[in-house]
């Protein structure tokens, strides 16, 4: 009796000591997730494009937005974003139809223009087009891995 009490009290100290000792995040287990970039609130951005997201190699979901802000320049939003973390993964525009051909998409002679590394796995997050950029011609938007030629997901982009 006196030895149940005893595994009873050592059961009650460990449950304690367990309950008020904080979580650890799995080192291995890190998203890339980033700090949101915010857009700011201008009345004067007009939506030229937009697109939602889908997944090639891996899930990636998603809305892609060009807008034209105030000043004439041109910005890539992407909100509600998410995709599988990868390595040396960029955000390119692609003149192509949609990238869901990997044969085609894929082969060296289509034109891509590079808008950045992708800044976090989720999180809406904005870009800047380069200025002179004919989006009649860049359609496409695509999550690329370069180290291993892998188009993660693509939003086909159409006029607002």
């Amino acid at each position: 009796m006196i030895r149940m009490v005893k595994v009873g009290v050592a059961a009650a100290v460990l449950a304690a000591g367990i309950a008020t000792t904080p979580a650890m995040a799995q080192d291995s287990m890190k998203q890339d997730s980033i700090k949101q970039d915010s857009m700011k609130h201008d009345e004067m951005a007009k939506t030229l494009y937009t697109g939602k997201f889908h997944g090639k190699v891996h899930p990636t979901e998603g809305r892609a937005t060009v807008y034209q802000q105030a000043d004439g320049k041109l910005l890539l939003r992407l909100t509600g974003f998410k995709t599988s973390n990868g390595p040396d993964v960029h955000v390119i525009l692609a003149a192509t139809k949609d990238a869901s051909d990997d044969a085609n998409f894929l082969k060296s002679n289509t034109e891509r223009l590079e808008l950045g590394k992708l800044k976090g796995n989720e999180g809406d997050q904005n870009y800047e087009v380069p200025a002179g950029t004919d989006l009649s011609k860049f359609t496409t938007v695509s999550i690329y891995c370069e180290r291993f030629n892998a188009n993660f997901g693509a939003a086909p982009l159409e006029k607002f």
